[in-house]
Formats: structure tokens, sequence, C-alpha cells
């Protein structure tokens, strides 16, 4: 098993590999303006607003383990290049972070707000059991919703790794 520490430290490249994917993502939405305030509920973010979270997520989550105050790079335009510029900034700013940043006891609290509860956690279940999931979270609603408003994409987008035959389906014989 692998050293907390450790696990802090892997943060950062796990934020920028997925912000990356996701990047990639918005390119291949950008031509449906519609995309941007899609929903796959009435009471759920758009998809604009699940990239951003995404965004907010690596950065809440980095931040605390670095013992940064956090940022963010909202901004008010509602546009793809803004996004895109959301992303590029979050990427940029957490690589900018040393890595000895992340060093520290896995015990040390981290404080957020996650919805109207204020939370405490040792950074280790700070980072795993609450940034994590919810960075993914996001990010597999902005997916979700791409994929379900038409978008060219495919599980390889979110992932990077996964590789299918153009039309491929688990669910028709193939042909």
């Amino acid at each position: 098993m692998k050293n907390p520490k450790e696990n802090n430290m892997l943060a950062p490249t796990i934020f920028n590999r997925y912000l990356g994917q996701l990047a990639a993502i918005i390119g291949k939405t950008k031509k449906n303006p519609e995309m941007l305030t899609a929903r796959l509920h009435a009471e759920m973010l758009p998809f604009a607003s699940q990239v951003r979270a995404t965004c907010n997520f690596a950065l809440r989550g980095c931040c605390p383990l670095a013992g940064l105050a956090p940022v963010s790079f909202d901004g008010a335009e509602l546009s793809f290049a803004a996004l895109a510029q959301q992303i590029d900034d979050t990427i940029a700013y957490i690589a900018a972070i040393p890595p000895s940043q992340f060093e520290g006891p896995a015990d040390r609290l981290c404080r957020d707000r996650a919805g109207f509860a204020d939370i405490e956690l040792p950074a280790d279940e700070y980072l795993n059991l609450y940034i994590l999931p919810n960075f993914y979270f996001h990010f597999s609603m902005a997916y979700a919703i791409a994929r379900s408003h038409g978008a060219d994409i495919g599980k390889q987008d979110f992932d990077g790794y996964h590789l299918y035959a153009p039309g491929f389906s688990f669910e028709r014989p193939a042909s």
C-alpha cells in the first residue's frame, strides 16, 4: 500500500490528466452552442456548470493539500472559449505548485463546504473520500451531458485509454 503522503502528491497528476481529457471533450462539443446550458435533469447543473465544478474541485483539493488558500478561475462569460480557458488556467496553476508542497501528515485537517455543510477531514480522507469523488462526479456529468446531446465522444475521451473501432457497440453484434 502506498504511503498516504504519496497519494497527496499524485493528486496534481490525476487532476491535470482528467482536466486534459475534459478540455478535449470541450473541443468536440463546441460546435453545439446549446450544449452549454444542456442538462441531464431539470434539477441538475448544466454542462458549463459541471465543467466549472470539475475545475473547482481540482483546485479545492490541491490548494489545501499544498497549504494554499483556495482559488477559482470561474468567469462570468458563458462560452466554450471561457470554459477552455478555465481548464487551461486550472491545469497551469496546479502544475506550478511544487510537489514538495503536497508533503505533509495524512491526518492534517482540511476544511471545505459541501453544499450547506461545513466539513473538516484529515487530508487523506479529504482527498480520497470527498474531493476525488466530487471531481469525478462533475467530470462524469459533463461527459454524460455531452454524450447524451450528440457529442461524438466515447469512453476513450473520458479516460484516454480505451479504444474501440468506429461504430463498435457492446449492445449490437458485429456486422
